[in-house]
């Protein structure tokens, strides 16, 4: 165990404790075989522009656990818009076995990355989709069921609200990183939330080692059933955001 553990570094293991986060030897090798191929992929494929191996285990690995501390339930159903090459929903999975992960991503070169990454993790429990989530939306099998939804995608709020809350079971909760000052964008996504059924519940500050730039975890939770016509297209969002006056 202490061999694994020693190859990861004290600001990483420090997150790791404040998060009161435990994990074993197979979960530590999960993660450093992610790193080893998410690295190795970067040369060819354009998956992330973090490129160095502590940036990796900081701005992607432990951001993406930052997610358990303002939700960590026994067992969950949990979507991932926007994954890109995995983050949070794979790292969570790690974290998290029992959970039940769908990874929604539009970008097939990063969709044919997560596959490599759940079949050589031997990752049960996850399945990764390469649609966009206005197009998955509509479809009864995902539609508000899920306990949990998350998107790291970087939108404004009113818009990861449009793509989330579809998804979202009534009582459930959208968690959405955001850093910087955004008192403005918060306003409009609180209008934003109440046209899609969503409140405001909590804005946590991120003040893990290594990740002290301004990381918040905007907290809603769905009150009630998404109406059917959102999420509109794409063009329809940019064309007239959700909260504007």
């Amino acid at each position: 165990m202490s061999d694994i553990v020693d190859t990861f570094s004290d600001t990483f293991l420090a997150g790791l404790q404040q998060l009161h986060l435990q994990l074993n030897a197979e979960q530590f090798e999960q993660l450093s075989r992610y790193r080893r191929e998410l690295l190795d992929w970067n040369t060819r494929v354009n998956l992330t522009a973090i490129k160095e191996p502590e940036e990796v285990l900081l701005k992607h690995f432990l951001d993406s656990l930052s997610l358990l501390a303002v939700y960590d339930q026994p067992e969950a159903r949990i979507l991932d818009i926007g994954s890109g090459a995995g983050f949070p929903g794979l790292i969570l999975k790690i974290a998290r076995p029992e959970w039940h992960i769908t990874s929604l991503e539009a970008t097939g070169k990063k969709v044919a990355f997560q596959q490599y990454i759940i079949e050589t993790l031997s990752l049960d429990g996850v399945v990764t989709i390469h649609a966009r989530a206005e197009e998955m939306a509509q479809k009864q099998e995902y539609r508000s069921r899920f306990d949990m939804v998350t998107a790291r995608a970087v939108a404004a709020l009113p818009a990861l609200l449009e793509y989330s809350a579809p998804y979202c079971r009534v009582g459930g909760e959208i968690i959405l990183p955001k850093k910087g000052e955004i008192a403005e964008e918060i306003a409009q996504g609180k209008r934003a939330a109440a046209q899609v059924g969503a409140s405001l519940q909590a804005d946590v500050p991120v003040t893990l080692p290594g990740l002290t730039d301004g990381r918040r975890l905007l907290v809603w939770t769905q009150q009630k059933r998404c109406p059917a016509l959102f999420p509109r297209s794409g063009a329809a969002m940019a064309k007239k955001p959700l909260g504007t006056p």
